[in-house]
């Protein structure tokens, strides 16, 4: 299954980085609910729990289905306005049409891509919400009784949560997300939209006198347009990783939210390659030979007992799937493994060469 962007332009006139506290706030909202995903958050969600009084956390576990796995639309960029306060981005979802607020709601609740049913919170629609969980059949009836109200006390919640917890913490992240944007703003420059195959599960085909395609692996289908009038925005994240969070309601924006330390993230593809070199028994071994300190071929072959065309067969297997580092200092070249690269695919990979 796979989600397809169709850009009009190979160019870079519909994509731009944005930056946007309402996206982190969601992201911070999530790892809060679920910190066993979200490992790197442990900290600031310790520190959110003992900050918090009884009732913000219990208001925090009523909304969670909102920033679950499919989150709400509203919680992500709106506009392709540059530099937003959360307040202003807070006022923009109060100034969203009802029916859509209401169709966004649905979705992130019954956690599908629909929007036939959701403006009017049918009986089959409540009834899907409740197999799913009575927490989301109560948001769903309030929703349908009174859905002005459901959104002001969302607001109202999201700007509690945030002074209380998020608003210390946002000086920080700023930070971080204005230096992955910069590099995200250069990437764009030099390879236009074709920088968007260098997301994780992305690759990009482009037909002879067709659009320019990029196709994200996801547990759905869908296909969506990105031209002049309908922008993609790409929106780091520091507190959403490992997620990688694609958006596409109608009439906004398609919103791309990625970890801030993307760049570093390897693509499906690469993480294939990586799996299948260190398949093979060998180069485990090898793998094991050079983690601590680099070596050259010819005491790599000594230490194996293999010959050194041997030994350079399988470290050119490891360098191609970019699991090695090399450096030469005279004619002599030495490798060292890239221990971050493979604690990317699993710490207990990691643990098992440390032995």
């Amino acid at each position: 299954m796979a989600v397809t962007l169709l850009l009009d332009s190979p160019g870079t006139e519909s994509i731009a980085v944005r930056q946007s506290p309402m996206a982190e706030l969601c992201a911070c909202l999530h790892a809060f609910d679920e910190p066993g995903h979200h490992p790197a958050s442990a900290g600031w969600v310790a520190r959110a729990h003992a900050e918090l009084d009884t009732a913000l956390l219990a208001t925090a576990a009523v909304w969670a289905p909102l920033y679950g796995a499919f989150r709400a639309r509203y919680l992500l960029p709106l506009s392709a306005s540059p530099r937003r306060t959360l307040e202003e981005e807070l006022h923009e979802v109060a100034g969203l049409p009802i029916g859509d607020f209401v169709a966004m709601t649905v979705q992130a609740l019954i956690g599908k891509n629909e929007t036939e049913l959701a403006p009017h919170l049918s009986d089959e629609v409540l009834h899907r919400l409740r197999l799913i969980s009575s927490s989301r059949m109560e948001i769903g009836a309030r929703l349908r009784a009174d859905p002005e109200g459901v959104r002001a006390e969302l607001l109202d919640f999201l700007a509690a949560f945030a002074a209380a917890v998020f608003d210390a913490e946002w000086p920080v992240l700023r930070r971080t997300l204005d230096r992955d944007g910069a590099l995200r703003e250069r990437d764009l420059r030099r390879k236009g939209a074709m920088t968007l195959g260098d997301f994780p599960t992305a690759a990009v085909a482009s037909p002879p006198g067709g659009r320019l395609r990029i196709v994200f692996d996801k547990l759905y289908n869908a296909t969506t347009r990105v031209h002049d009038g309908r922008p993609c925005l790409l929106v780091p994240t520091v507190h959403g990783r490992p997620h990688f969070v694609i958006k596409h309601y109608p009439g906004y924006p398609v919103v791309i939210q990625y970890s801030a330390d993307g760049a570093g993230t390897p693509t499906l593809e690469t993480a294939r390659r990586r799996l299948a070199a260190l398949q093979d028994p060998t180069r485990l071994r090898l793998c094991y030979a050079i983690l601590r300190n680099p070596v050259a071929t010819a005491e790599l072959a000594t230490q194996l007992g293999m010959s050194a065309p041997q030994v350079s067969r399988h470290l050119r297997r490891l360098r191609e799937a970019q699991l090695v580092h090399t450096h030469r200092r005279g004619s002599v070249v030495y490798y060292q493994l890239d221990a971050e690269a493979v604690e990317r695919l699993g710490p207990d990979l990691l643990s098992v060469l440390y032995r």
